[in-house]
């Protein structure tokens, strides 16, 4: 009987999942997605190998079944396709933390509870993560879980990267940056050395870009600053997210277009961003391929808004040795990494044009006085040690 840990990173539309053998550093045994959470749901999976799994799942799922029905065919079908494994943890990505979980935690009753006041500080990711904790406590419910914070990873920033310019008695309160996407970051630390030896300990700054992005500035891989505050709205323009915002803008809002909390919500975190510019997409591939000029432009003011956030992190290091992309669009959109480091070489950034339309792991040029990498990240392996390590497994 092999112990494995279950991963799971849900989302709104979609559940990620990955299968590892208890213990930490393994190679996870299965990965896979349940995409279409509550519109016709599609199951898939891959081997270690990288092999599709044939998922043979019910035929009468209900196409609006939810995170909990979703994740009992899950666990049903895992039981099944190996009934040598045995579940003896799940870990979870959770998105905020707020100030009280500063790492990973099991989750108990009193935990959830706290994790629920946070929602509205992250409310397209929050409240279905902790859907998924909900369905595995009720389903497993001896099995542990570990939620896993996105914020943790910024707790090593000092009080001035942290603060707004509030009354001190809302910093108090807890409306201060917290920064997200921090297991994407803690994986790019750790493996840092592997590609920049003893300069993984310098001046690096790391861009998460994806529907959701955020960049990261680091020394001695730690986090020093971020581009993202108080909630995911903040920073950098995303797929459906206008990012940095006058505050003006919502008061204009409220007081002469007559819109509530409600419909500003839905705005700014679901009508803006490269859907909102392009009025055509979210989808960095799809507007990339358009001939249409407002999708150029929407790809453009993503990548200036982008450089420039990353000029004013160097000055939170005090300078910069290397520039990391990752996620969906930086590990894949040579155009954008094209666009945004353009853009730098006042720094001495300068791009192998070749290694960049390959998406290599180096794509700086020899002149370049800045290292330019591309590197995939990996969250589910972060929340898997850290799962074993919480629980004390292995």
């Amino acid at each position: 009987m092999t112990d494995v840990v279950l991963v799971l990173n849900a989302g709104s539309s979609s559940i990620k999942f990955a299968v590892y053998p208890s213990g930490t550093n393994t190679v996870p045994l299965i990965r896979g997605k349940v995409a279409g959470v509550g519109r016709d749901p599609v199951f898939s999976a891959v081997r270690a190998d990288g092999t599709a799994i044939d998922m043979v799942m019910p035929k009468n799922i209900d196409a609006a079944a939810d995170h909990e029905a979703l994740i009992s065919l899950l666990l049903d079908w895992l039981a099944e396709h190996r009934a040598d494994r045995r579940l003896v943890a799940v870990g979870h990505r959770v998105v905020h933390g707020g100030r009280d979980f500063l790492k990973p935690v099991i989750v108990d009753d009193s935990v959830l509870s706290q994790l629920e006041q946070l929602i509205p500080l992250a409310p397209l990711h929050q409240p279905h993560n902790l859907a998924a904790i909900r369905a595995i406590s009720r389903l497993q419910p001896t099995v542990p879980q570990v939620a896993c914070f996105d914020t943790s990873f910024h707790q090593t920033q000092d009080r001035l990267a942290q603060l707004f310019a509030l009354p001190r008695d809302l910093s108090d309160e807890g409306i201060i940056r917290y920064g997200f996407h921090g297991l994407s970051y803690e994986y790019i630390a750790g493996i840092l050395p592997d590609h920049l030896g003893e300069r993984a300990e310098g001046r690096v700054i790391v861009a998460h870009l994806g529907n959701g992005a955020s960049m990261c500035a680091m020394k001695n891989r730690q986090s020093v600053a971020t581009s993202m505050g108080f909630t995911a709205l903040d920073g950098l323009m995303m797929g459906r997210r206008c990012g940095a915002l006058d505050a003006g803008v919502v008061l204009y809002l409220m007081q002469s277009k007559g819109l509530n909390a409600t419909e500003i919500e839905t705005l700014l975190y679901r009508r803006c961003g490269l859907l909102g510019v392009s009025g055509i997409s979210n989808n960095m591939r799809e507007l990339e391929r358009s001939d249409d000029p407002k999708a150029r432009e929407a790809i453009e003011l993503f990548c200036f808004r982008a450089a420039s956030v990353l000029g004013g992190l160097v000055t939170a290091l005090g300078g910069l040795d290397a520039i990391v992309f990752t996620a969906g669009i930086g590990e894949n959109s040579a155009l954008v990494r094209k666009l945004i480091c353009d853009r730098l070489a006042c720094f001495g950034v300068d791009l192998d044009p070749n290694s960049n339309e390959g998406n290599s792991p180096r794509i700086g040029s020899v002149q370049s006085s800045i290292d330019v990498l591309v590197l995939p990240t990996d969250e589910e392996i972060v929340i898997s040690n850290a799962t074993n390590e919480t629980v004390a497994l292995g």
